[in-house]
């Protein structure tokens, strides 16, 4: 899905507007529907990244497209201020320093690979965002994350170890994998 510019703003604005309200314990006013473009109607799927001053505060998303965009970015914006373990909820002294990116997702697309060297070899660092699964252990990466682990293995080491599966599962059968793309904007 390619955003206009004004649609990026808009759902900047709804990201921004749903974190206020919900910190302010307000319900989020109705979206303005003439900002709502058909295409912010339309399923998809999209993570929400805060960070505050250069590090990272909230980061939540959804994997697939079940609901429209801009209520998707609304619901994991308020998510990643306030229901993402690794940080305290967002405060209102907060919010003027809050950063917001939005990326959305393009459908995740099966990654058939023959053998650990393989898989390396067919990721494509910065522009995939990884998404790899065993039984019910599930994790994804972000494209961007590629900035910090630009080495294909820790990344995938890396990975491993957030879906809470041994760093080396890659180098092992039975690992479902992933990629996707993102347009991110902030």
């Amino acid at each position: 899905m390619i955003l206009t510019p004004e649609e990026q703003q808009t759902l900047l604005k709804l990201a921004r507007e749903a974190i206020t309200q919900a910190v302010n314990r307000q319900e989020p006013p109705p979206a303005d529907a003439d900002a709502v473009t058909e295409n912010l109607q339309r399923d998809g799927a999209s993570f929400v990244t805060l960070t505050k001053q250069g590090r990272l505060r909230g980061c939540i998303g959804s994997l697939e497209a079940r609901r429209s965009l801009a209520t998707d970015v609304r619901e994991n914006a308020v998510s990643a201020a306030f229901s993402d373990p690794r940080f305290p909820p967002v405060s209102a002294e907060e919010l003027d320093d809050l950063h917001i990116e939005v990326s959305v997702l393009s459908a995740p697309e099966p990654l058939a690979y023959d053998s650990p060297d393989d898989l390396v070899a067919k990721l494509r660092p910065g522009v995939d965002g990884v998404v790899i699964e065993r039984g019910w252990n599930r994790a994804t990466f972000l494209p961007q994350v590629w900035e910090k682990l630009p080495d294909p293995h820790q990344f995938l080491q890396r990975l491993c170890l957030k879906a809470r599966l041994p760093a080396d599962a890659y180098r092992h059968p039975g690992l479902d994998v992933y990629v996707y793309q993102v347009e991110k904007f902030q």
